[in-house]
């Protein structure tokens, strides 16, 4: 018995255990979040929206997901076929590839045979994840990009280019936002420069309140507020929520599926499991942005009344927070979604490249002087920068 607990809690084998578990927990929160999204739409707009497969409705996502498991797979005859059949994988993999850096749950210790361990709830804690999520992100957009290309039909062409513009565009805006998330966490930063880009780390920077930040001038009203990089950071926080819309082609950004002008955009000539392959990969992408949101700006599964309690009781509560802080964030894109008409192509552009790059622009070079103000020793605070 002990021969065979030692083989489960060797690394590779809970590394592969982790990794099964993120794989059925996305799929699992795809058919909550395409359910939830489909309700709380349906009441916006005076509608019940789905209530005949299961209790509520809840399984009309289980339904279409077969109903386009058995649908018959239709291949354009002027396709590439080989792209073609490669990019619904593409989205699909780089969909579950971008989660495995974020943290779900505080790390627990336990004694086994004698010795502390101690477990992580991420499957890879990187001390690179930030520019890790940056490059998947970008990965992501191949897909696509080669979708509409390969389809051999003009308007998932027309998609595919809009999509590529749109990808430069609000990646640019995107990093900048991140970028000043780590630079306002090297105020704070205790431990090693190694993690400065880990999303675990960035996470731990933000336990506890914000008691402090002002050498204690205003301690006992910023002891109510949580230490998270939203509060100091809100105008990047905002350049977040508007260009993580933009990267998952979520209205009202949805310039590159544009039923009106492109009838479907890129996944036009798609059909069966190709097709639920980009509609997985587009829910799955909004689950991840919402959880990088959550991580990175609203301290993750960090939450000043829980921080104390330790053991399971703690992982339970710390990934209660977690799930309650990335619904909060799909919920505002729901919102989105049911309140904005799209943009039009000229004004997606010009929100991009005119107003949210040289926003983030200058809150970097705002950054980068006050950070260097502290650093060297100069007159100054720690900021709201």
């Amino acid at each position: 018995m002990d021969a065979v607990i030692d083989f489960l809690l060797t690394d590779w084998v809970f590394a592969i255990v982790r990794v099964v578990l993120v794989f059925v927990f996305l799929l699992t929160s795809t058919i909550l979040l395409v359910w939830i999204e489909r309700k709380i739409v349906a009441d916006m707009q005076d509608r019940l929206g789905p209530m005949r497969a299961g209790p509520f409705g809840i399984l009309q996502t289980v339904a279409d997901g077969l109903k386009l498991f058995f649908k018959e797979q239709i291949t354009p005859s002027n396709a590439d076929k080989g792209i073609y059949l490669l990019a619904p994988a593409i989205a699909a993999i780089t969909a579950f590839l971008m989660f495995l850096v974020i943290p779900v749950a505080k790390p627990i210790s336990l004694l086994i045979d004698g010795q502390i361990r101690t477990f992580d709830f991420v499957v890879m804690d990187l001390n690179i994840g930030v520019l890790y999520i940056l490059a998947i992100s970008s990965v992501a957009v191949y897909a696509v990009v080669l979708a509409g290309w390969s389809s051999g039909s003009k308007y998932p062409l027309l998609g595919g280019v809009r999509a590529t513009a749109q990808a430069i565009s609000y990646e640019a805006a995107m990093g900048l936002a991140l970028v000043a998330v780590v630079m306002y966490s090297s105020l704070a930063d205790v431990g090693g420069a190694n993690d400065a880009l880990s999303v675990s780390h960035l996470v731990d920077l933000q336990a506890g309140t914000m008691v402090g930040i002002f050498n204690g001038t205003l301690d006992g009203v910023l002891r109510f507020f949580p230490r998270w990089n939203a509060i100091p950071l809100l105008i990047p926080f905002v350049i977040f929520i508007i260009a993580a819309l933009a990267e998952t082609n979520r209205a009202p950004f949805d310039l590159a599926e544009a039923e009106q002008e492109i009838v479907g955009g890129f996944h036009t000539e798609y059909s069966g499991m190709r097709f639920a392959m980009f509609f997985l990969a587009e829910y799955i992408n909004i689950f991840t942005m919402s959880a990088v949101g959550a991580s990175l700006f609203l301290g993750g599964y960090q939450f000043p009344p829980f921080d104390g309690i330790v053991g399971w009781p703690g992982v339970i509560l710390s990934f209660g927070v977690f799930l309650a802080k990335v619904f909060s964030i799909f919920f505002l894109f729901i919102w989105l979604r049911a309140s904005m008409p799209r943009f039009r192509y000229d004004q997606l552009m010009t929100l991009g490249w005119k107003r949210l790059i040289p926003i983030g622009l200058a809150w970097l070079v705002a950054s980068t002087l006050v950070l260097a103000s502290q650093q060297f020793g100069l007159p100054g605070w720690v900021p709201f920068v």
